[in-house]
């Protein structure tokens, strides 16, 4: 299953892999759990249609088991390739499988609602949706996560802002010199 959403999206989201809806409609997230995104997309003052929705694996596991390992790893490029060619200013993990892709040791319990940075790539851990259909007290944990994603944002633009600002103070320092 490929992803979904604009080329230029700014954020990428990454889920786990496509569900029983999934698998029928040949999109992302559009189960129980994606209709709880899509609520949940509001709340970081985003709409599906401002973002890239994915996942780790493209196919969905026999009786919608856990993905094996082999199966990760067939899916790996994939994911680099989506992106590679989306290019997000963040990419949001959604669950622990997501997670895993990226910090193979973390625990989503522990790192959820942190922004860190891997390879150039700012990263904004999430449990995922599905986790608050099936737990409902995660939901309230879910939906402050998902109001940081603004905050994410502005940091990472922020954080883009002084080498762009150097950059033309030194081009005005150099016309200075002529």
């Amino acid at each position: 299953m490929p992803g979904e959403g604009p080329a230029d999206a700014e954020v990428m989201f990454v889920g786990e892999g496509p569900g029983f809806h999934e698998d029928q409609q040949a999109r992302p997230f559009v189960g129980p759990a994606g209709k709880l995104l899509d609520e949940l997309l509001g709340l970081g003052g985003l709409k599906r249609s401002d973002v890239y929705i994915t996942n780790v694996v493209k196919c969905r596991p026999p009786n919608n088991r856990d993905p094996l390992p082999n199966e990760v790893e067939a899916c790996k490029k994939y994911l680099e390739e989506q992106m590679s060619l989306i290019n997000p200013k963040l990419v949001v993990t959604l669950g622990r499988y997501s997670l895993s892709w990226f910090f193979p040791r973390d625990s989503i319990s522990k790192v959820h609602g942190h922004l860190r940075r891997q390879n150039g790539t700012h990263v904004l851990h999430m449990y995922h949706p599905a986790a608050a259909l099936h737990a409902g007290n995660l939901r309230k944990t879910i939906e402050d996560d998902f109001r940081k994603i603004p905050q994410a944002l502005a940091k990472i633009r922020e954080a883009a802002q002084p080498v762009a600002v150097a950059e033309a103070e030194a081009a005005t320092e150099q016309m200075r010199l002529f």
